[in-house]
């Protein structure tokens, strides 16, 4: 990653690679997750996928083998390089940021910084 994308990001991202569903008006397709965090995730999509930045999507992450337990965002596809794909939460529902919080906090190992990035969220 370049180092000035890098410092730009204000959000720190969990390495998590993981199936995922990427579901746009004119799309549904299983990809990879590379990583995620409570603003956004980068994802690994199919050869043959035809996406556009600007895409209006919806995310559905499915954590373990409980059906219920899922990460689902609702956001827009911000960049696509290859075959990565950047993808910008633009909502997403208490459970599934409860959930998402947990996974950050796990990987992070640094309560505080999470603590520093809820706030950011908050203030936009």
């Amino acid at each position: 990653m370049p180092q000035q994308a890098h410092e730009r990001r204000k959000f720190w991202r969990a390495a998590f690679s993981a199936p995922v569903k990427l579901i746009g008006d004119a799309f549904a397709i299983d990809a990879m997750l590379d990583d995620i965090s409570l603003k956004g995730a980068l994802l690994e999509a199919p050869p043959e996928w035809q996406g556009k930045v600007g895409e209006r999507c919806h995310l559905k992450l499915r954590l373990g083998g409980d059906r219920d337990m899922k990460i689902a965002m609702w956001g827009r596809i911000t960049h696509i390089d290859g075959r990565r794909v950047g993808l910008l939460c633009e909502s997403i529902d208490l459970d599934s940021a409860t959930h998402l919080r947990r996974l950050v906090e796990l990987n992070a190992g640094d309560p505080a910084l999470l603590e520093r990035e809820l706030a950011a969220l908050v203030k936009g």
